[in-house]
């Protein structure tokens, strides 16, 4: 299962992650903010407001939104091929 175990504010809307796999990287959320339970998470400093939860073990925000690990791996790996 797929978890992350630690997440760190970059800049903008990026955050570095650490993969229970060894993997490590940057991801831009910035595109992904959208939907009712994103939404708010486009005002900076409410973004940066983030924490692992060590119950669904990715990054989630106070408004009870969260990303699935998966679906974070998979931005880190296209993300890493366009850079």
């Amino acid at each position: 299962m797929l978890e992350i175990k630690s997440a760190m504010y970059v800049e903008a809307y990026k955050i570095r992650l650490l993969f229970n796999n060894g993997e490590e990287g940057v991801v831009d959320l910035q595109d992904s903010l959208w939907g009712p339970m994103f939404e708010p998470l486009r005002e900076l400093g409410e973004f940066k407001r983030f924490a692992v939860s060590k119950v669904l073990h990715t990054i989630c925000w106070d408004n009870n939104a969260d990303l699935a690990p998966e679906f974070l791996y998979n931005m880190l790996l296209d993300q890493s091929h366009i850079e």
